[in-house]
């Protein structure tokens, strides 16, 4: 039986266990997996489209919180994106035990700074979290992203088991999944990568990062990584993609560990196009969108434009 359909037919007798009441554990290897099956469907959380405003903005700034703010503005600023009572999950990558300066995860001080502006937007609540795979209380401490979250007011969170949900992605290769509830019960979210190779899809950017929302054994869904990471843009489509190439992981991604591997950009992309922010960032890694599979796949399923140009491009200094 291929790969596929094998995880295909076991999704299928998942959802079916959860239409009659059952429960149990599937695609189990970590202690994050919830043991409660419960099925949704897939979620967006991204605002009206706007022609007054490009999908696009890139700024540079050694700055990187002005970098961050000019971005943001250019494509409609804060309050485009957050309304006042709404609830915000930002979506960094944590997902390594690594310092900042080593750019296997995402800028502190630009997560930091999000949840300063969601707050000032009004919103009610700005949780901060991510599936790590290392420990995720060193991941959280040593990144320095749990620091900067909380000093600027928001509810950071390591996920425990109860918090995941059986999820109905109705992918080609992703039907039912562990999905960590903050991504799912939430009135927006901002998903913040890092720019960085990686040894299996070539880059990990904005697409790539939202594996950080899934429990359960998820290097099950590397013998197919490309067609996994489109499942999950189609599933899980932000309000906003902030793209962090202030430090760029150049090679040994995605955990990375030499500074001789980190290039600086000082650079901060904000899109509301995912797939447009992928395609901008991929060209710090000297790669072209066409170069990567993930990429080019989105792009043929309807999921965003790889010719950023074309959306109304804007960059900065």
């Amino acid at each position: 039986m291929k790969r596929r359909d094998f995880l295909k037919k076991n999704g299928q007798a998942l959802a079916l266990a959860v239409a009659t009441g059952g429960t149990g554990l599937l695609f189990h290897n970590r202690e994050t997996a919830s043991r409660i099956a419960i099925v949704t469907k897939p979620h967006s959380f991204r605002v009206a489209p706007d022609t007054s405003f490009p999908q696009i903005a890139l700024a540079r700034n050694a700055d990187h919180i002005a970098a961050l703010n000019t971005a943001l503005d250019t494509v409609g600023g804060i309050r485009r994106f957050v309304q006042p009572g709404e609830t915000v999950t930002v979506k960094p990558n944590i997902g390594w035990d690594r310092t900042p300066e080593q750019a296997a995860t995402t800028n502190p001080l630009l997560v930091g700074e999000m949840v300063r502006l969601c707050l000032t937007a009004g919103a009610s609540e700005v949780i901060v979290t991510d599936v790590t795979c290392n420990e995720a209380r060193r991941c959280f401490l040593r990144s320095g992203i749990r620091q900067a979250a909380e000093k600027a007011g928001g509810r950071v969170i390591l996920p425990v088991k109860e918090d995941f949900m059986q999820t109905e992605f109705d992918g080609e290769l992703l039907t039912v999944w562990p999905v960590l509830k903050y991504f799912i019960h939430t009135d927006r979210l901002i998903n913040m990568p890092i720019t960085k190779h990686h040894s299996l899809s070539g880059c990990t950017i904005g697409m790539k990062n939202l594996y950080g929302i899934l429990g359960g054994r998820r290097n099950q869904l590397h013998q197919e990584i490309d067609q996994s990471i489109v499942d999950l843009a189609a599933f899980c489509r932000p309000t906003l993609t902030v793209v962090d190439a202030t430090r760029v992981l150049l090679r040994g991604g995605p955990t990375g560990g030499s500074l001789d591997d980190v290039a600086h950009e000082d650079s901060v992309i904000c899109a509301t196009d995912q797939v447009a922010a992928d395609a901008r960032a991929v060209e710090f890694l000297g790669l072209s969108a066409e170069q990567v599979g993930h990429i080019t796949l989105a792009e043929k399923s309807g999921l965003g434009n790889i010719d950023y140009r074309s959306i109304g491009y804007k960059e900065l200094v």
